[in-house]
This record gives structure tokens, sequence and C-alpha cells, in this order.
């Protein structure tokens, strides 16, 4: 019988795992979105990026290789995203979703080309995937009361991609608003014409914008199939990358509230996970279609009630065309 305390922790080191994908695609969506480029298509990179990394593992016996992969397919969708958003000026909703089909096909049609499973990836062996790692003094201090227990199950035990997630949340927070790079981008995503005036070249910076945005996509995909999982599957994403998206607006283009959402969407699918197959008093057994659609419930409760209040940038969506006269 588990006590109370150690469900808790095991239901925080459930979430961290179920928030990681979030956590990155959300601080990739607000790099993006801050300089006025709408990120619908974070769903589509992080697809592509788990089907690249999946791929290389299984080929190369490598990790590390795989996650270059990963961000280098998704790099690429980000830059088709950006020549049609930022060179072509066209409606970037429609470049986001049509990203999303075009990852979404074609996974498939690779995967089956590739190993003739379906649209899958064969399974991975532990050496070419990131796997959880011991933290130094984690089992000894399991002995000490509270502080023992939570440095066991809940610091250690994560995989690399874990904790490099984490730490996206500060390193966002001072890029964007403690150095020149971030004061230019928030500058673009508010008003491109007069950062161009002051001789900040829009395109050039929302580019940047745009490829950093494909790096963080490319390693939460790489985190679905080589760190969370091992292997691809079909749709694997499962609309993380909406949820990421939705988190971001909730967080008001913020990282830190951001994170927090991205931390509430984790738990809830954390609890929907353990609330399988259990029975209460009076109602019966939780049905597990309920349990899985919560997140997405939310997703829409909290869009619904919330997205009115979030201030976007003042120029997201909008193309901008350099005044020659």
């Amino acid at each position: 019988m588990i006590d109370a305390f150690t469900l808790l922790l095991l239901t925080v080191d459930a979430t961290l795992r179920v928030a990681t994908p979030l956590i990155l695609c959300a601080m990739a969506g607000l790099f993006s979105e801050r300089s006025g480029v709408i990120d619908i298509g974070l769903e589509g990179k992080m697809l592509i990026a788990a089907f690249a990394a999946a791929a290389a593992a299984a080929v190369s016996g490598s990790a590390w290789v795989a996650l270059g992969a990963a961000i280098l397919a998704s790099c690429a969708f980000a830059l088709v995203h950006g020549f049609a958003c930022i060179s072509q000026r066209g409606d970037q909703v429609v470049s986001g979703v049509a990203i999303n089909i075009l990852a979404s096909g074609l996974t498939i049609v690779m995967g089956v080309a590739w190993f003739q499973r379906g649209g899958q990836t064969p399974p991975l062996a532990p050496e070419a995937r990131f796997m959880p790692i011991d933290l130094p003094g984690a089992k000894a201090a399991f002995d000490f009361p509270v502080l023992g227990p939570i440095y066991q199950e809940v610091v250690s035990g994560h995989n690399l991609l874990v904790y490099l997630a984490l730490a996206t949340v500060p390193l966002t927070h001072w890029i964007v608003f403690g150095t020149r790079f971030g004061l230019r981008l928030r500058a673009v995503g508010e008003s491109p014409q007069a950062a161009d005036t002051a001789g900040i070249s829009v395109a050039w910076l929302r580019y940047r914008a745009v490829l950093i945005c494909g790096v963080l996509a490319g390693i939460a995909g790489a985190y679905l199939s080589i760190a969370q999982n091992a292997a691809f599957s079909r749709e694997m994403s499962a609309g993380q990358g909406y949820i990421a998206l939705a988190a971001m607006i909730f967080g008001k283009w913020r990282p830190w509230p951001a994170f927090g959402a991205c931390l509430l969407f984790g738990a809830l699918d954390a609890v929907a996970i353990r609330l399988q197959g259990v029975k209460f008093e009076g109602f019966g057994e939780v049905p597990v279609q309920f349990i899985q659609a919560l997140p997405y419930v939310l997703t829409v409760i909290l869009l619904a009630g919330f997205i009115g209040k979030a201030i976007a940038p003042k120029a997201i969506g909008v193309p901008y065309l350099k005044d020659r006269t």
C-alpha cells in the first residue's frame, strides 16, 4: 500500500516527465510569436523531429546522432514556415496548418517505406536512447526524512532532456527580457516599423527566432521517441503541440507563467493516468475515454476563459513589408 506522501512524489515525478515536451514547445513558440510569427506548426515540427530521431537512432545506434537529426528535421520545417511567412509574406496560420498536415503524412509514408512497420520504427536499444540518470547520492538520500525521498523520486532519475527542458525556462526568460537580442525580438513583435527605423533587420531577426523555435521543437520531438518512448509510432505527438501553444497563450507569452501552465497540463495528464482502473465509491470506475480527454477539455476551457485576457504582441500574424519610399 502506497502512502499519500509517496503517491504525491510519484505524481510530481510523472508530471515533470509528461510536461517536458510541452515546456520545450511552449518556449519554442514563445520565441517565434514574440517576433511576430504565429506558429501553429509546433505539432508538425515535433512530429517530424520524433520520427527523424527514432529513424536515426535505429540506423546509427546513437542517441546524440538521433538528437541532431531531430533538430535538423525540425529546423528544416521551421525554415519552410519562415520562408512562407517572412520572405513571401503568406498567411502564417495556413502555413502552420500545412506543416502539420505535411508532417503527419510524411512520417507515415517514410516509416512504411524505410521500415515496413506500418509507419513505426524498430524498437530502440538502451544505448540509442536517453536513459534515466541517477544523481549522486540518490539512493543513500532515501533514508533522510522528507528531503531524501524528494531528492530520489523527484529530482533524480530523469533523463538528460528533462533537465534540459527545465533549464530552458530561466534561459528563455533571461534571453527575452535580459539581453539585447531579446529586446530587439520584442521590438520586432510589437512594432516592426519602429525596429526597422532603428536599423534592425526585421526579416533576419524573425528568421533567427523561427530557427530557435525549430531547435527547441526538435528537442521536444526527440524526447518523445528516444527518451520517453523507445520508438516512433504514428501521430505520437497526439496534439501536444497544440496544448503547448495553449499553455503559451495562457501564460501571456511569458516563460514562467507558460511553464506553470505546462505543469498544470502535465499534472492533469499524470493524474489521469493514475486514475485509470480506479473505482470510486458510489460512482464506479472512471471511463478511460473521459480520462484521456481531460487534458484537451482543459485546453478548450483555458483558451475560452483566458485568451481574451491575454494580450498578444501587437504585430503578431502581420507580414512586414519594408517601406521603400
